[in-house]
């Protein structure tokens, strides 16, 4: 066991080797924010398109290049070990702790002041789509890592920094890589809030759908609805296409309804067609309640054009009298909550529609204690009163770990004694993080108590000072967690 003044003395000297690398870490995570790893079509060695396929092959060069053991399991995952075969380290028998980022990054939005991937450096920030959400964590653990590694710690356990690069989507990529190499005996991962998360709400995607039918009515007639770009985003903008005789009396009601609401309805000719948008405010799909939901927006204007078609009416009058601007599914019938966790968030995040159908790809977060076969059946006379067809497409189970686990009590250790705040209690969320990719992880950073929510949003940023802040803190962590 270390003395007080030996883990002092450990510390100023991790501590201020990290303060050395501090401008080669930041240029290693601009260099990592322009890559655009957003989710594409597979290609020959890039089963998530070849921007995630070259953010990965970035981060394994640069930890071989620094002397670090990877692994690439088929293109899907890898990982960057520190440890496995070091002389007086860990040795094939070792526990192994993850620390699970991923390196994939939702579509960039829109409203940006900057190019979202460029990786710019301003007033003591790197902005760009990535930096908190994961890349900058990422970052920050390779080089807490990095730093221990160069100030000689020696871990008794095995330390794999887990590269995931499907998190955004599918996480396919990942459960490949744990049934090739394994899942880590514990660990943690920098993709939430800190003190430490010991629990997430269970999480469905779904689709609502329901058939149009034809009319034969003379009249203004919708024909293509959009908005959104991913599930577990707000809808940051929308746009309805509309065909009519004339549109003097709908721009007039587009204005009026602007006045009215103080929400950004725009309407602007298309050809022979009148095309309808809305903007809204980005934000994270569980924390709908930081964002304005433009298909909510463009859903609540249609209603007062004039449409003709009546199944298009039926399903506005589905959404605006179950859905609206509801954060809870109070009107769908599935509102419920625990005292753990709270209640049950709901978000549409996409909709999608011609003359034929609309669909709306819903993403709901429900308490630890529900199930999600309850969420489905408090749906289902809503559903069945509509007509609607309910594709279910993804389940992640809640997970809760105990607040007096050994884990979670490490975590909260340390993040104690680098910020001095005694009165923060463990958190349970309703974002969906890797600690759901195997047993005994736990979400840990990398936001702090009352930092703005960046995740998901235009202008997406992390503090320079936080960056290195972060590497401290996991650098900390990494040592406690696999000390002899």
């Amino acid at each position: 066991m270390h003395s007080n003044n030996t883990e002092e003395n450990e510390n100023t000297s991790l501590h201020a080797r990290i303060d050395a690398l501090a401008e080669e870490m930041i240029d290693r995570l601009r260099a990592l924010i322009a890559i655009r790893s957003v989710a594409a079509p597979a290609e020959d060695g890039a089963p998530f398109g070849a921007g995630v396929r070259a953010a990965f092959e970035h981060m394994l060069a640069l930890a071989r290049a620094d002397g670090f053991a990877v692994e690439n399991a088929d293109d899907c995952g890898g990982h960057i070990e520190f440890g496995g075969d070091s002389p007086g380290s860990a040795d094939a028998d070792a526990e192994t702790l993850g620390i699970l980022v991923h390196l994939d990054v939702v579509p960039e939005g829109s409203g940006w002041s900057c190019d979202p991937f460029l990786g710019k450096r301003e007033g003591g920030r790197v902005y760009g789509r990535g930096a908190i959400d994961d890349k900058g964590p990422a970052v920050a653990c390779y080089y807490a890592m990095k730093a221990l590694k160069e100030d000689g710690f020696a871990p008794a356990k095995r330390v794999r920094l887990i590269l995931g690069l499907d998190e955004e989507t599918g996480w396919n990529g990942m459960e490949r890589y744990l049934a090739r190499v394994g899942p880590p005996d514990f660990g943690f991962t920098p993709d939430a809030d800190f003190p430490a998360i010991h629990g997430e709400k269970g999480i469905l995607i779904f689709e609502l759908a329901k058939k149009l039918g034809k009319t034969t009515a003379k009249g203004l007639e919708l024909r293509k609805f959009s908005g959104g770009t991913a599930a577990n985003m707000v809808a940051d903008y929308a746009r309805a296409v509309v065909r009519g005789d004339s549109y003097d009396e709908l721009k007039a009601k587009v204005a009026e309804y602007r006045i009215a609401t103080g929400r950004q309805v725009h309407a602007k000719g298309m050809g022979k067609s009148l095309e309808i948008s809305a903007n809204g405010i980005a934000a994270h799909g569980a924390m709908p309640e930081r964002g304005l939901n433009a298909i909510s927006v463009l859903m609540d204007f249609l209603p007062r054009t004039g449409l003709v078609n009546e199944s298009v009416l039926e399903f506005l009058d589905f959404y605006n009298g179950h859905i609206g601007f509801d954060l809870h599914g109070e009107r769908l019938g599935c509102a419920m909550e625990d005292e753990v966790s709270g209640p049950l968030i709901f978000n549409v995040g996409t909709a999608a529609g011609d003359a034929e159908a609309m669909i709306l790809t819903v993403n709901v977060r429900y308490p630890v204690t529900m199930t999600g076969d309850r969420v489905y059946e408090a749906m289902l006379p809503v559903v069945h009163k509509y007509d609607l067809g309910l594709v279910k497409l993804g389940h992640k189970p809640p997970i809760y770990v105990p607040a007096d686990d050994p884990l979670v009590e490490t975590l909260m250790s340390v993040y104690r004694a680098h910020t001095g705040d005694a009165e923060s209690r463990p958190l349970v969320i309703g974002g969906g993080t890797y600690a759901r990719a195997a047993k005994n992880i736990v979400a840990f950073g990398p936001g702090f108590p009352g930092d703005p929510e960046l995740a998901h949003q235009k202008d997406e940023y992390i503090s320079e000072e936080n960056l290195i802040r972060l590497a401290k803190i996991y650098a900390d962590a990494i040592r406690a967690l696999s000390a002899g």
